[in-house]
């Protein structure tokens, strides 16, 4: 048994265990239930609690949430509107984001996947200064997509942005 100061009171029954906790006014916990002899510890199990769910309350604000943002195309798309896209993918590639690009072909576009994967490549290419390609040109299903994450360069940038926001 731990006692309320945390020091090591050593092995005790359970009725003196309670009494300990009943005269500090504090509860008697079961730590490690699975030890042998089973560990307790005399605490305050409201503040405990109140304390556990703040640490891991603190521990999700310090999470980065990485999203995943998405560009549609087809294999037709013309350039005009394939830069408006890429346009896109280069702010939120500048935010920190991650892009995914996606062909969807319809009809007999599938056989010829080959112009959708030159678009790829040239959207890549478009992107080399903001992005590294995380996840290669593969078709799936009828859909054809790859996926672009900020480069290094990148990722600094919005790191250093972040803590002089705070």
């Amino acid at each position: 048994m731990i006692g309320a100061k945390g020091e090591n009171v050593g092995v005790v029954p359970i009725d003196q265990a309670m009494r300990m906790a009943r005269e500090a006014e504090l509860d008697l916990v079961e730590v490690a239930p699975g030890a042998t002899p089973p560990v307790c510890r005399i605490m305050d199990f409201g503040k405990f609690l109140y304390e556990r769910t703040k640490k891991e309350r603190e521990a999700r604000k310090a999470q980065t949430k990485i999203e995943v943002k998405e560009i549609r195309l087809r294999p037709k798309t013309n350039e005009h509107h394939r830069s408006f896209k890429v346009d896109d993918a280069r702010r939120w590639l500048a935010e920190g984001m991650k892009v995914r690009v996606t062909i969807r072909f319809r009809g007999r576009e599938i056989t010829y996947p080959e112009l959708a994967l030159e678009d790829l490549r040239e959207i890549a290419a478009d992107l080399a200064d903001f992005a590294t390609i995380e996840q290669a040109p593969m078709m799936e299903g009828r859909t054809m997509l790859m996926v672009l994450a900020p480069s290094k360069a990148i990722k600094k940038k919005v790191a250093a942005a972040a803590e002089s926001a705070e």
